[in-house]
């Protein structure tokens, strides 16, 4: 009995001095107040677990490696970033549009300057997406390079890697980045032993494993899609290389909605420039700086002022929360989002009922129905107060709507492969385009309200008479958003 009690009193002991020093180092951290409540709410309620929780998951850990090489990699760009510089005419085209501070907050948090001239097509479904990806790399002469999150077997999807394996045989230079974790299916399939087999360099970023998982964090993940084909088009947005026809079919959302843009013209040698960057982090190889000022054509002189922001665990930590924030605050007049994911923190929510509230149509565009329950529950805990201030919030019912957007008074946009998540805005590897003019944010904008004319509008004295059971369940699990 008294060896029980010992034991038992040790353990006691234990988990509490563990407990406090890991308190120590959660406060240390300096992160958002609401992600170091949430962990210092897990480690103490759960006992041991919560620690174990912690160690895994809370911290980003990319490991001595990938550490190492960003360090040399960030130290070799700083030259090149420095001669990026902004033309008199996108000086101009900032000035039109009351964009100047947020293109210098850009510059100054990613690195990288927006550019002219670049002859941006807005496509706005799969088949177009991978109909002039496949024509794109069928008309490639030297290099193409591929960099997503999810590449899934079927339909367009095995189309595009059969003309990415053609390429690789008739002599173009083919690398492929597909996420470890994302592209699990694709790997076990034999997706990326064919494509070895046909001569593609393919790596498997941010690779996991239970041994792994003790020195590198397993849900840092490369959220990014980039194609770039001999360094002149290349595209970006939300669209991974899947079929929606073949894609979780059974998880009873629909088919999965998502935009991508094709761009010609010198904002392609800023994605060319992030490939590299990642290229070289998970494979190793020597990295060596573009010439950004010189890199893609420029075949037009219209507004389409394009600034290329890449975001993640690398880069400077609040970085894209920054940005948009700074985003919603310039809206005066209107300010659209579209969103699949929407848990934002306490300082996003603010801005988007200041916003609200100071006059400015407000409305948040997101899918009718959600593959995450945890999200979806999270998300819906802060219509009541959104709703109050006058936004306008739109589900849309053609499908899990993807596409990552936001648009603000018609004349500047956000389009990438960010979610308004924390997930997405603090661990994951993302890329944005801020895009500046009315004419370049145009398509943006009209397929946001294509979305819109798809969607049910909410209604708050409906939304109140929801079960209070609901409300409880949104409520408790809006206390953890910050870690979802």
């Amino acid at each position: 009995m008294n060896n029980v009690l010992l034991i038992s009193t040790l353990l006691l002991v234990a988990h509490w001095v563990i407990i406090l020093g890991l308190s120590l180092r959660i406060i240390m951290q300096r992160r958002p107040t609401g992600v170091t409540l949430a962990w210092m709410a897990i480690i103490f309620s759960i006992p041991y677990a919560g620690v174990g929780m912690y160690l895994l998951l809370g911290e980003k850990r990319l490991g001595r490696a990938r550490l190492r090489r960003t360090a040399e990699i960030v130290g070799a760009l700083q030259e090149t970033r420095a001669r990026d510089k902004p033309s008199d005419a996108v000086e101009a085209g900032l000035r039109a549009v009351g964009a100047e501070m947020l293109h210098r907050h850009c510059r100054r948090v990613a690195g990288f300057a927006g550019h002219a001239g670049n002859d941006a097509t807005l496509l706005t479904d799969f088949e177009a997406v991978f109909g002039a990806m496949i024509a794109d790399i069928d008309s490639a002469r030297h290099t193409c390079d591929l960099e997503f999150y999810i590449w899934h077997t079927g339909g367009r999807a095995d189309d595009l890697a059969e003309a990415v394996m053609n390429a690789a045989r008739r002599g173009v230079s083919c690398r492929v980045s597909i996420d470890a974790l994302g592209s699990k299916a694709f790997v076990k399939a034999g997706g990326a032993r064919r494509l070895r087999d046909a001569g593609v360099r393919v790596v498997e970023a941010l690779p996991v494993g239970p041994l792994r998982a003790l020195f590198t964090r397993t849900d840092l993940r490369n959220h990014r899609k980039i194609a770039v084909m001999d360094g002149t088009v290349a595209y970006t947005g939300s669209q991974n290389l899947v079929d929606p026809r073949y894609f979780k079919q059974d998880s009873g959302v629909g088919e999965w909605i998502d935009a991508m843009v094709r761009i010609e013209g010198p904002a392609v040698g800023s994605l060319a420039q992030i490939f590299e960057v990642d290229w070289c982090r998970e494979t190793g190889d020597v990295f060596e700086p573009l010439d950004l000022v010189a890199a893609g054509r420029r075949p037009t002189t219209d507004d389409a002022i394009i600034q290329v922001v890449p975001s993640g665990p690398a880069y400077r930590p609040d970085a894209i929360h920054q940005l948009l924030l700074t985003t919603i605050y310039l809206a005066r007049e209107e300010l659209i989002i579209t969103t699949p994911y929407f848990v934002p923190d306490e300082a996003t929510t603010t801005a988007l009922l200041s916003a609200a509230l100071r006059g400015v149509e407000v409305t948040i565009v997101l899918p009718a129905r959600n593959d995450s329950l945890l999200v979806r529950f999270a998300s819906v805990a802060n219509f009541d107060d959104l709703l109050s201030a006058g936004a306008r919030i739109a589900q849309f019912t053609g499908g899990l709507l993807h596409t990552k957007s936001i648009t603000v008074d018609r004349k500047l946009c956000v389009f990438g492969s960010v979610n308004l998540d924390m997930r997405s805005i603090w661990l994951n590897f993302e890329i944005s385009l801020f895009v500046y003019g009315v004419n370049a944010t145009r398509p943006v904008r009209d397929l946001q309200q294509r979305y819109i004319e798809q969607s049910d509008m909410l209604d708050l004295t409906a939304w109140r008479k929801r079960p209070y059971t609901h409300r409880l369940v949104e409520n408790t699990l809006r206390l953890f958003g910050p870690l979802l």
